[in-house]
C-alpha cells in the first residue's frame, strides 16, 4: 500500500498552563510540518499567549500561516470546508460540538487522539493509545501519552537537536566560575530563602529570570520589583526578556542548574543535558506531588544513593515551597553537582533512544489511514 505522505492534522489547544499547554503544542505544530511534511493547523483559543513565543505571529489575527503551520482561533462554530486526516485534542481540552457532530457524521471519519500530559507513572504505558468509544457518538478516541520508555509515545525532540546544542555550546564555552542557574518556575514561598542562602554561599551565582516569571516572590525578597540586573552578595539576579523556544533552548544550554516548571520546558531541560528540579503545575491534594516522585523515582535509579537522596530532598523542599529547608537542601545538592552533571548527560542520551512524540504520531496516523 502506497505511503500517505500528504496527512492533514489539526491540533486543538485551550490554554491552561500558562505558556506549557501552548508550547507543546507549538512545538509538535512546527515539527509535524519541518520534519512531516505534513499540513498543519493550530487552532488555539488564546492566540495572544502563542505569540509571547513567537514574536511572528500576529496576536490580533484569527487566521496567518506561520512557520508553515496554519494558526486559527480556536472556534466552535467554524468548520474547514473538509476536515483534517487527524484530529490532535491537546490535553482533553474538549472539542466543541459541531466539530464532534460532523466527526461523526462524516463518511471518512478523522483519527482521533487525545494528546495528554506528560507523566512518569507506570500505569501510563498500558494506557497508552489504547481506543475509547465516545459514548454518544460512533467515534473512538485514542489517548496518547508521551513518557519516558518505549511503551509511551516519547518526547518532542527534534532530529537536529543535541547537534545544535552541542554546536552551540562548543561556541559560547564559558570560561569563568559563576553558576548560572534558569529560574523558570511558578510563585513560590521559599525562593526568598534560596537567594538567601545563594547570596550568603561561597561562590558567585547568576540567576536569570525571563520577565512575569515568579516576580511576587522575588519581590519580597529584593523589597521591590526586579528590573534589569540586582546583586546582592554572591547573588545576581537578572530580568531577561521572553524568549522565543529556540531561545530559551539556548538558556538552557549555556545554565548549569535549571529550575523549570510545566511540561515544555521541563522537556527541554532534560534534552539540555544538564542538572535540573521540576516544579509541576500545582494541583489540588498535592496531586502534583505525586507527579514529581514517580519521575524522581525513575530519574535518579541509576544515581549513588546519597546524590539521589540529596537531589530528592532539594526538589522536594523545592515544590513544597519548604523555606525551612530549602537551604539545608541546596547545601545536600552541592557535593553532588558534577555526579549530577554526568547523569543528565546520560540520561539525555538513554531518552534519545526511545521513541519520538511527532514521529510516533504520524506512525500510528499512517497505520490507521
Amino acid at each position: 500500500m502506497a505511503v500517505n505522505t500528504s496527512l492533514r492534522f489539526d491540533v486543538f489547544c485551550r490554554v491552561v498552563d500558562n505558556y506549557g499547554d501552548a508550547g507543546v503544542c507549538w512545538r509538535l505544530a512546527r515539527e509535524l510540518v519541518a520534519e512531516h511534511g505534513l499540513e498543519v493547523t493550530l487552532r488555539i483559543d488564546r492566540i495572544e499567549v502563542l505569540a509571547r513565543i513567537e514574536p511572528a505571529i500576529d496576536a490580533t489575527r484569527a487566521g496567518q500561516r506561520v512557520a508553515g503551520v496554519t494558526i486559527a482561533r480556536l472556534d466552535g462554530e467554524c468548520l474547514p470546508a473538509s476536515l483534517p486526516d487527524v484530529v490532535i485534542e491537546a490535553f482533553g481540552c474538549r472539542l466543541p460540538q459541531p466539530w464532534l457532530q460532523a466527526m461523526a457524521t462524516a463518511a471518512r471519519k478523522p483519527l482521533w487522539i487525545n494528546l495528554e500530559y506528560l507523566s512518569a507513572e507506570p500505569w501510563v504505558d498500558g494506557a497508552h493509545a489504547l481506543p475509547s468509544p465516545q459514548p454518544r457518538l460512533p467515534l473512538v478516541r485514542h489517548f496518547w501519552f508521551p513518557g519516558f520508555t518505549r511503551d509511551t509515545g516519547g518526547l518532542i525532540r527534534e532530529r537536529d537537536l543535541f547537534a545544535r546544542r552541542d554546536a552551540w555550546r562548543a561556541q559560547h564555552a564559558r570560561r569563568d566560575d559563576v553558576l548560572r542557574v534558569l529560574l523558570f518556575g511558578y510563585e513560590n514561598r521559599a525562593l526568598p530563602a534560596l537567594f538567601e542562602r545563594w547570596a550568603h554561599g561561597s561562590e558567585a551565582v547568576t540567576c536569570s529570570v525571563p520577565e512575569g516569571v515568579a516576580m511576587q516572590s522575588i519581590a519580597s525578597w529584593l523589597g521591590a520589583p526586579l528590573v534589569g540586573n540586582v546583586t546582592r552578595g554572591q547573588l545576581t539576579l537578572e530580568a531577561v526578556p521572553f524568549a522565543t523556544q529556540d531561545g530559551f533552548d539556548r538558556m538552557l544550554w549555556d545554565c548549569d542548574l535549571n529550575l523549570v516548571r510545566g511540561e515544555d520546558s521541563f522537556v527541554r531541560a532534560q534534552w539540555a543535558a544538564r542538572p535540573f528540579v521540576w516544579q509541576p503545575y500545582g494541583q489540588a491534594d498535592e496531586a502534583h506531588l505525586v507527579k514529581l516522585r514517580a519521575f524522581l523515582d525513575r530519574y535518579a535509579q541509576r544515581l549513588a544513593q546519597d546524590a539521589a537522596r540529596a537531589l530528592v530532598d532539594f526538589s522536594l523542599a523545592y515544590n513544597r515551597e519548604d523555606a525551612a529547608r530549602i537551604a539545608t537542601g541546596w547545601d545536600g545538592v552541592l557535593p553532588h553537582r558534577p555526579a549530577l552533571v554526568r547523569h543528565a548527560q546520560a540520561w539525555a542520551q538513554t531518552l534519545a533512544s526511545g521513541p519520538e512524540l511527532g514521529a510516533s504520531l504520524v506512525e500510528f496516523a499512517r497505520e490507521r489511514l
